[in-house]
């Protein structure tokens, strides 16, 4: 890929740090490229990707700058260079082989999912401490206990933890899996654990995102019913309590 492709093929290595925002969003855009490149196209706009991504065109303009890409006016970006350069940033260029703990209805809906492995992240690992769960097979991956886990890591190069615990044995978990080795933790649990500052961890609460959810359609449903009472009104003083 050349500059006449409307790229910066060797993205200058003083660039500054990217931003945790940025990578936040570089999932999204790679989710639309991925989209557009299904469906055959070559090449995309900013204002194009950057409705698809749901933000402002500037915004993806600064996000892919800033990881060293640059469009061409009235040309735009490559989209299978993009994916390519979205994916290196990422590290989604290389496997990272997951070990799950805790192989309730969760751990196993996680460990069926085929994404995780097309995306690069395959359950190679799964532990639990119910001596009923423990030994038997989910997805080809049989269930080890969890006092095997440092031992577990280590034979199948484990390089992120993913915690589907019950809340009460997250920190627990999460303890162990740091003193594997492990510095990268997904935690589907309630509960903020606690970690040394070079373990990164992402929340992923299901339970608070559908409240939030709750949240948006209660409001949408009310506007669009003109019925129902508008959030906060229970508890906004009565004018009427100040005129004794």
């Amino acid at each position: 890929m050349s500059a006449a492709d409307g790229v910066d093929p060797t993205p200058d290595q003083t660039t500054p740090r990217v931003s945790d925002a940025t990578v936040g969003r570089l999932p999204v855009y790679l989710q639309g490229l991925l989209g557009l490149a299904g469906d055959g196209e070559a090449s995309v706009s900013s204002e194009a990707l950057a409705e698809i991504a749901a933000v402002n065109p500037a915004t993806l303009r600064r996000d892919l700058a800033g990881i060293g890409i640059t469009g061409t006016r009235g040309v735009g970006y490559d989209v299978k260079y993009l994916v390519h350069e979205i994916s290196v940033v990422l590290g989604l260029n290389q496997a990272w082989p997951v070990i799950i703990v805790g192989v309730g209805n969760l751990g196993r809906a996680l460990a069926n999912y085929e994404g995780l492995t097309t995306q690069g992240f395959p359950v190679r690992a799964l532990v639990d401490v119910d001596p009923d769960v423990v030994g038997t097979s989910v997805a080809g991956v049989v269930v080890e206990h969890v006092d095997d886990l440092s031992k577990v890591v280590d034979r199948d190069e484990i390089a992120v933890g993913v915690i589907a615990t019950p809340a009460s044995a997250a920190q627990a978990a999460a303890d162990e899996l740091i003193g594997a080795g492990l510095a990268s933790l997904l935690n589907f649990t309630p509960v903020q654990i606690t970690t040394p500052p070079h373990v990164q961890v992402r929340g992923v609460d299901l339970a608070t995102e559908l409240q939030i959810l709750s949240f948006y359609q209660q409001r949408s449903t009310a506007a669009a019913s003109g019925t129902g009472v508008p959030l906060g009104a229970e508890h906004a003083p009565d004018s009427t309590d100040d005129a004794s």
